[in-house]
């Protein structure tokens, strides 16, 4: 279909991570397996949850949904890029640009309403444990996983429907790996500032409140733990959070990068290679950090194995 003397774009051309022959072969391996690895960890994570009564509690009811969400975030993500790798020329029709973005921002917002969720539940739990119950009753727990998705279902509208108001008639080649949105505004033809600046602020705003929450909420238990006489009763609650803030930390500072600081003060190769992280390294990487480093999970863990080789 044309317009005046440009042709509308009906489809995308994904350039990907590289274009060289013998090292796409090996990313394709080392992906696969990532990704392999991503479904087969949060997955075991969540039957683990499921199936262990002692990690019925909040705080793991939200590592359940963030696994879930971390399932959703590299599927949206990591496939398409896997098969770049076997084809010489990737392509994406334009609506299939507007679903891997959308679900692509809806689980990454999710997993940042999910950390600040985790770091309110370690507050409560360590700064006022006599009304835990209360403040992380049920239905607080439910309202909290609802703010969580539809956060994420809001910061998705706002980029789908700017991307839905661009007009792309000339280069269709996507200088990176998914849909993301600042690329495809660089080969929008139409005038782009509304469509930079809202999903900035719409992205901005979310990563400012849950890294807030999460901020605060480690001030008041660094607090709290500093009062305490007991050198273990500080172990121990030092140990309920450290996996907590790695994942914060690897997180935040990634996605920081990509859509806070300002394009021009890094390339699109250092993009690609910050977005693979925390696309794709960092889902992985979760679940590993959540049972390596939690006692509870580990212990659940050899429970379910012992019952398990039991009842053969």
């Amino acid at each position: 279909m044309e317009t005046g003397n440009h042709t509308t774009v009906t489809e995308f051309i994904i350039l990907g991570l590289t274009e060289d022959a013998t090292l796409s072969s090996v990313f394709f391996v080392v992906f696969l397996g990532i990704y392999a690895t991503t479904v087969l960890g949060n997955t075991s994570i969540i039957m683990l949850i499921q199936r262990s009564p002692q990690l019925h509690t909040p705080m793991y009811l939200f590592l359940s949904h963030l696994a879930f969400v971390d399932i959703g975030y590299s599927t949206s993500v990591t496939p398409v890029m896997i098969v770049s790798f076997l084809r010489e020329t990737t392509t994406i029709p334009v609506a299939g640009c507007i679903i891997q973005l959308g679900s692509d921002v809806v689980f990454g917002t999710a997993e940042c309403f999910l950390l600040a969720a985790m770091a309110y539940d370690r507050y409560v739990a360590i700064c006022s444990p006599l009304l835990y119950s209360n403040h992380m009753s049920p239905r607080v727990c439910i309202i909290l996983l609802l703010i969580s998705y539809l956060g994420g279902c809001l910061n998705a509208s706002s980029f789908t429907s700017c991307l839905l108001s661009l007009t792309f008639c000339g280069p269709n080649k996507i200088n990176h790996f998914f849909c993301d949105l600042p690329p495809l505004i660089k080969l929008s033809c139409t005038h782009i500032y509304i469509a930079e600046i809202s999903p900035a602020i719409s992205a901005g705003s979310i990563i400012i409140i849950t890294l807030f929450t999460i901020i605060v909420s480690y001030v008041y238990i660094l607090h709290s733990i500093l009062k305490m006489r007991s050198t273990e009763g500080r172990h121990k609650a030092f140990s309920t959070c450290t996996s907590h803030l790695t994942a914060v930390t690897l997180f935040y500072g990634t996605v920081t990068f990509v859509y806070v600081i300002p394009k021009s003060s890094h390339s699109p190769n250092h993009i690609k290679v910050v977005s693979v992280f925390y696309t794709v390294i960092i889902p992985m990487l979760n679940p590993l950090i959540y049972s390596l480093r939690n006692k509870e999970v580990k212990e659940a863990m050899s429970k379910l194995m012992v019952r398990t080789h039991s009842s053969f």
